[in-house]
């Protein structure tokens, strides 16, 4: 890249195949690793192409070796969230990534799970997954933004910065100029979907702290929200969808089976809707949420000193009828290049540069190069599997909801995660906090509105008070169909008397 003239930055690298997509749509997860959830194609698969787990992988904890190893539940107790900070990502990756077990067991004294982190899921654990990579695209070279907490890396993917730190503020309300700005200032549409509020560009960007563009997820039963737009054709070019966080999105301790039923709500909406065969979705996860991963982040591009290193690989799954099935990118790639494929394909100038958003955002890669087909694909099916295990999960948390509350650790060990003591996070207190203080904000202003507005009609009042008005020039009003007099109306005198 080189800089142009002006404020926008050069760009040569924008594959012909984009052009055909009018529709890009992004679905940003929680707190996984690549390891942690795609490792196993490598492992279990058979996907030698795909740089993932091997049996060797290991960490070393005070002389015992603990390797890597299938996990047995698919959801956690609710203290079970690994560290993610700036200082615990450092130490999990000293050692050639080899602190991960280290990091575990300082940060949560007593768990006796302390290999937790070392675990990982296979196809049986995400089917939908294990579709979704026979069926199109694995990048596995997908780096988190930032080697820290889930706020900086989703003002990387938002904004393509941070906002000088590694970790996330208590109440995550920030001001930094998102991509959505660009999108306004070349009139390209967008919509942030969500299950409650959109906050990923919500706390961002001041500028959209609400707005009229946020709309519900939705369903297919009611059609409204993406799932609506999505069946209907009526997509705006750029989606992005906020899952249910603290339900749905894989922040631990979240049962994966919920993120692996909303994925699926994205691609059936998507594959059924006419709109199919001009469409990318890109899937992706904010952070590595303190699990394993093999491969040590490299140097970064950054305006920042302190930023010049990505963070810890994530999944990623590019998903379009004009990808290839089993396709695997190698290119080193991290949230800011979901900025840049948006860019590319809505916001170039006609000089062919981009709008400036900074060092990250111009070294990025842009995500087109994976669009190699001639000819759309038709959706290939959803397997049986996908459907059967959305209705356990569903069938499990009905039975929850009437089961007794139990301690978090069962007497063997074994977490009782599925009927233990209910939990807020610190993270999900923070941001019920900015939600609250968003409330306020907005009340605030409408009550000032209404007091300004109120003032302003008592001065009009006031100036109006004891003054004539005069009738306009032109013909006399009529009584009982006849001409009113002159005069009629003051005694019989003329107005100027």
């Amino acid at each position: 890249m080189i800089a142009a003239a002006g404020e926008g930055v050069l760009d040569a690298d924008a594959p012909g195949n984009l052009a055909r997509i009018d529709h890009i749509v992004v679905l940003m997860m929680e707190n996984r690793s690549f390891d942690h959830m795609l490792g196993y194609l490598s492992l279990e698969g058979g996907r030698a192409d795909i740089d993932g787990l091997q049996a060797s992988h290991a960490n070393v904890h005070a002389g015992v070796r603990y390797p890597v190893h299938h996990l047995r539940r698919t959801a956690f107790g609710p203290q079970q969230d690994p560290s993610h900070t700036g200082l615990s990502v450092a130490q999990q990756l000293q050692n050639n990534n080899g602190g991960f077990v280290d990091d575990y067991a300082q940060t949560h004294p007593g768990d006796p799970d302390i290999d937790l982190v070392m675990g990982y899921y296979n196809a049986a654990d995400l089917p939908m997954y294990d579709f979704l990579a026979q069926q199109f695209c694995v990048c596995d070279r997908c780096y988190s933004s930032v080697p820290g907490a889930t706020w900086p890396n989703r003002l990387y993917a938002i904004s393509g910065k941070a906002a000088g730190s590694k970790d996330s503020k208590r109440v995550p309300l920030y001001a930094n100029k998102s991509f959505v700005r660009h999108l306004d200032r070349a009139q390209v549409g967008w919509k942030f979907y969500s299950a409650w509020k959109p906050w990923s560009l919500a706390l961002t960007d001041d500028h959209y702290r609400s707005s009229e563009l946020y709309e519900p997820f939705g369903s297919s039963a009611r059609r409204y929200g993406f799932i609506g737009d999505a069946l209907a054709g009526t997509l705006p070019p750029v989606s992005w969808i906020d899952p249910h966080f603290f339900e749905n999105d894989d922040h631990p301790p979240a049962d994966i089976r919920a993120g692996q039923a909303l994925v699926a709500q994205v691609y059936q909406a998507l594959s059924r809707g006419p709109a199919w065969a001009r469409t990318l979705l890109i899937l992706s996860y904010d952070e590595h949420g303190g699990f394993f991963d093999h491969v040590p982040p490299p140097a970064a591009a950054d305006d920042d000193p302190a930023f010049r290193r990505y963070g810890v690989r994530v999944p990623m799954l590019l998903v379009s009828p004009l990808i290839a099935p089993g396709s695997v990118s190698h290119e080193v790639v991290d949230h800011t290049s979901i900025i840049k494929t948006i860019l590319q394909r809505f916001c170039r100038a006609a000089d062919g540069s981009l709008p400036q958003m900074g060092a990250r955002v111009a070294a990025a890669s842009g995500l087109g190069a994976m669009l190699t087909l001639s000819q759309a694909r038709v959706a290939p099916v959803v397997p049986a599997t996908v459907p059967a295990q959305r209705a356990a999960w569903e069938a499990d948390g009905r039975a929850q909801d009437f089961a007794p509350l139990a301690p978090a650790f069962s007497p063997d060990g074994e977490l009782a995660a599925a009927a233990a003591t209910p939990f807020q996070s610190d993270a999900e207190a923070g941001a019920i906090a900015a939600h609250r203080q968003l409330a306020r904000t907005a009340r605030n202003a409408q009550a000032l509105n209404s007091k300004t507005a109120s003032k302003t009609l008592s001065k009009t009042a006031a100036k109006m008070e004891g003054k004539t008005v005069l009738k306009p020039a032109g013909r006399r009003p009529r009584q009982g169909g006849k001409p009113v007099p002159a005069g009629a109306g003051n005694g019989g005198k003329s107005g100027g008397a």
